[in-house]
């Protein structure tokens, strides 16, 4: 089931993303073939204020362990983070699970 990842960056947030960037990448990549969608949100000059990631887990409790041991929001990057069940609808040919 896949599961959205909505997280807010905290005030440090655009100055801490440098130092644990590479962290937080390699976190991605051990559910690479998992991930429909993942990158930063953009404030209104085109910063990184935030990240958004859709990602298929076998249930909650695994979104919630990923999204807890993402090094960003270990290192204070994130001040708030959302977990939540998503279902893809648009486009059918992306997975072939739409409905």
């Amino acid at each position: 089931m896949y599961f959205i990842i909505d997280c807010d960056d905290s005030d440090a947030g655009l100055a801490l993303r440098p130092e644990h960037r590479s962290a937080h990448l390699a976190h991605l990549a051990r559910v690479r073939e998992s991930i429909l969608t993942a990158g930063p949100k953009l404030n209104g000059a085109g910063e990184p204020c935030g990240s958004l990631l859709v990602i298929d887990f076998v249930d909650r409790a695994a979104a919630e362990a990923f999204a807890r041991e993402d090094p960003y929001a270990q290192a204070g990057v994130f001040a708030k983070v959302t977990v939540m069940p998503y279902r893809q609808t648009l486009p059918h040919e992306a997975t072939g699970r739409g409905e």
